[in-house]
Order: C-alpha cells, then sequence, then structure tokens
C-alpha cells in the first residue's frame, strides 16, 4: 500500500511531475492542473477545439441512431413511404394525361374557332409540352428552398385554376395562353418526383418504384386521347377539361393530407429553427446548411443544373436524348387523329383507341426493366462492389431501347404511307412504347442515384 505523499501507479506518477512543474511556474496548487495548457501555442489549440466542439454541438442531424429517427425519410414505414410515391403517382398521371388528353378534340376546336391553320392545330396540343420544359426553372429553385411539399400542393392549385380557364376559352390564342399555364403548374410532380423517391427509398431497391412513378408521363397521355375521344365526341371539347378540375382537385386534396416533406435539408433546417426558439440559442443549424442566403441559394439553384447541362458531357446527352425521344413521342401523338381519320376512317371516338398500342409497349417495358434494373444493382451490392449512377443505364438495356425507338418509328411511318392495315402502325407504337419507357426508367434514376 501506497504511503502518503507517494504513487504506486507510474502514470499517477507522472501526473505527480507535472504538479511539481506547474508549482514551479507558479501555478496555484490549490486549483485542479490542466496538463494540457502549459504553453501558449498548448493553450490556444485547446481554446481552437473547444470552439470546435462548440460549434459541432450545434449542428443539427438526425437523432441517433440515426437510422431509427422517425423524422428521416428513409425510415419512414413502409405504408407512408408507399402512400407517398402512390399519390405521387396519381399526381403524375394527371398531370401528362392533360398533354393528350385534348389531342382528339383539336378538330372540334378549330370548327368551334372557325380555324382551319394546321400548324395551329398541332401547336395548341403541343405547346403543354413547353410549359413542362419552362416550369422546372421556377419549381426546381423553389423547392430547395421551401420543400417538395408545398410545391406538390400549390402547383395542383395552380393546375386546377387554369385547367377551368382552358375550358371557358373564347378563342385560340387564349387556349393555347392557359394551356401553356397549365404546363408549367403540371410540371411540379415531373420536376420533383425522382427526388422524393429519392429521398425515402435506398438506391438498390428504388428501381420498382421509379418504375412506377415513371409510368404517369408515359401511360398518361395514352390513356387520355382514349377518354378524350369519346368524351369530346359526346359532351365537347370543353368537358374535357372540366373533368381534369374535377379529377386534378381532388387529387391536390388527397395530397394536401397525405404527402409529407421528405428533402432533408428543409426538414433539418425546420428542426435547427425549432431548437433556436426553444433554447433562444442562435448558433444552432442544419448541418445540410451550406450557409447561403435565400437569393443565392435559389441563384445557385438554377445555374448548377445550366452548368451541369452545358459542361457534363453524359448529363448533355442524356437529357437532349431524352428531349428528343419526348418531342418525338408527342410529335407522333398530334398525328394519329388526323391519319387514323383520314386514311383508316375511324371516328374521333375510335382514334382515341390507337394510342393503346403505345400503352401496351409501355407496360411490357414495365415488366421487363423496372425488375432488371434493381436486379443489376443488388448483384452488384452483393458482390462488394460501390454502387454507381451509372449502373442504373447498362448497355444492355440502353442500345436495344435506343434501337426500338428508330424501328417503331420507321414501321409506323412507312406503313402509314402505304396504307397497310391499321395493326401494323400500331404494332410499331408498341415498340416506341418500349424504348420511351426504357428511357423513362433508367434516365430519372441515373439522376436520382447521381444525388447519393
Amino acid at each position: 500500500m501506497a504511503t502518503p505523499g507517494t504513487f504506486s501507479d507510474p502514470a499517477i506518477g507522472d501526473l505527480d511531475k507535472d504538479l511539481e512543474l506547474a508549482l514551479e511556474e507558479g501555478h496555484d496548487a490549490d486549483r485542479p492542473y490542466n496538463r494540457v495548457s502549459r504553453t501558449p501555442e498548448d493553450k490556444e489549440a485547446q481554446d481552437e477545439n473547444a470552439e470546435l466542439s462548440s460549434a459541432d454541438q450545434n449542428l443539427v442531424w438526425w437523432d441517433e441512431p440515426a437510422d431509427q429517427d422517425p423524422n428521416n425519410p428513409m425510415n419512414w414505414s413502409s405504408t407512408r413511404k408507399y402512400g407517398t410515391i402512390a399519390i405521387l403517382s396519381f399526381i403524375t398521371f394527371i398531370t401528362p394525361l392533360a398533354s393528350s388528353f385534348f389531342a382528339p378534340a383539336v378538330p372540334l376546336v378549330m370548327k368551334d374557332f372557325n380555324n382551319n391553320n394546321q400548324l395551329l392545330a398541332e401547336f395548341v396540343v403541343s405547346v403543354y409540352i413547353l410549359g413542362f420544359a419552362i416550369g422546372p426553372l421556377i419549381i426546381a429553385p423553389l423547392s430547395e428552398l421551401y420543400g417538395r411539399a408545398p410545391l406538390y400542393v400549390s402547383c395542383n392549385v395552380l393546375f386546377v385554376i387554369f385547367s377551368v380557364a382552358c375550358g371557358l376559352s373564347t378563342n385560340m390564342g387564349m387556349l393555347i395562353a392557359f394551356r401553356f399555364l397549365l404546363g408549367c403548374a403540371g410540371a411540379s410532380p415531373l420536376t420533383l418526383g425522382g427526388g422524393t423517391i429519392a429521398d425515402m427509398i435506398a438506391q438498390e431497391r428504388r428501381g420498382a418504384s421509379m418504375a412506377v412513378w415513371a409510368m404517369g408521363p408515359l401511360v398518361g397521355p395514352v390513356v387520355g386521347p382514349v377518354c378524350g375521344g369519346y368524351l369530346s365526341q359526346a359532351k365537347g371539347w370543353r368537358w374535357i377539361y372540366w373533368v381534369l378540375a374535377i379529377v386534378s382537385g381532388a387529387a391536390a386534396a388527397i395530397a394536401t393530407v397525405v404527402l409529407k416533406e421528405s428533402y432533408p435539408p428543409v426538414i433539418l433546417g425546420r428542426k435547427a429553427k425549432k431548437l433556436r426558439k426553444e433554447t433562444g440559442n442562435p448558433k444552432f443549424r442544419s448541418k445540410l446548411d451550406n450557409g447561403l442566403e435565400a437569393k443565392e441559394l435559389f441563384k445557385r439553384a438554377i445555374l448548377r443544373p445550366t452548368k451541369m447541362l452545358f459542361l457534363s458531357p453524359i448529363v448533355a446527352a442524356l437529357c437532349w436524348y431524352t428531349a428528343v425521344s419526348y418531342g418525338m413521342l408527342y410529335l407522333l401523338f398530334t398525328t394519329f387523329t388526323f391519319v387514323f381519320e383520314e386514311t383508316y376512317h375511324f371516328s374521333t371516338g375510335t382514334v382515341g383507341l390507337t394510342y393503346i398500342g403505345t400503352g401496351v409497349g409501355m407496360l411490357l417495358g414495365l415488366a421487363i426493366l423496372g425488375n432488371v434494373s434493381d436486379r443489376v444493382l443488388r448483384k452488384a451490392k452483393a458482390a462488394g462492389k460501390v454502387l454507381k449512377p451509372e449502373m442504373r443505364i447498362p448497355l444492355f438495356i440502353t442500345v436495344p431501347a435506343g434501337l426500338c425507338l428508330p424501328v417503331g418509328l420507321f414501321m409506323y411511318g412507312w406503313s402509314t404511307d402505304k396504307h397497310v392495315h391499321w395493326i401494323v402502325p400500331l404494332i410499331g407504337t408498341a415498340i416506341i412504347g418500349i424504348a420511351m419507357l426504357s428511357v423513362f426508367v433508367s434516365f430519372p434514376n441515373f439522376r436520382a442515384a447521381s444525388r447519393i
């Protein structure tokens, strides 16, 4: 047993030596001695470490353990996740539905407004897609400031308003203007949907969810003319917009209740704001907060994708290919009414059924590509490989799908020009549908995977 004033443990003996040095330097023996701060340099390092430690404590993150925090979208229940995807898919179905729902009724509109300009007849359908291109330039930056849920709700409300405005149009110019604004508001689920799914679903299990969501912008334009043809024939073209207003209004009400915020920077930002209010400590901030003001963040959100579009070759290639493919799809849709009425003598209602061929092709593509996409990533993960965004666009998917587009377009164009039986051009549209689904499953998955 050690006697008073001595130390039996070598480590404690070291403390004794430090204490003697402290007394020689004038340290008060009655005060506890901190052996780390004997020199000015050590004291500065200690103060800096203390400041860093304090700053870390002010950073707001998910509650530990992070994989069990119910506020983290990745930890939401399966019911909540797939309920969100279900309503999101429904909204993403409605807005593209409006793009072609109107197509079979164009001859009725031209007759109603005493206009026979063929170019204007095609433009009144495709101007909606121009809104799809312009809308995301505003919607995407706003979502980074205020989150995804408020944008879904507000754009749904605007969609209802502009649907009613289209139905009340009294001339072609008014109809074109409101269809453009309708497209801008309808771009919300297409712009934010992939990001919402990426917020909730793990990367290796995201393919099937993305495939279901991607069916909206593809099946919507197919189902729309089928319904729109018979509806406009029975009730007139304005009823197309009354139905859109009713359905989108119901979707807006459901979305307001069901959709919760899933964007992590916004969720953590709200949590930090709550802590600042409750504790009175103004230093609390989100760990994902980059410190930018709203104006600068909005500016960066617009400039960043623009730079990627022009400075990143792979992003530019995918964007341009998607744009051309989707443009061809709508160019194809605008020809159905005139081709099948004039060449094959279909009625206005029957013309709507010709869009089913494209839908059948999309369903076939969904059955194949939705499962293959996830299987590729699960296999790579099981092999211990690092999951990369480009795994979502393997050559054995993109090359055959890419070839399907020109083959289908050639079959459709050649057969209608030669007046071959109507089933041949419809088979061509089915092949185009397979190509289009591969674009809208693989490429959005690539972009969403790039966020991880």
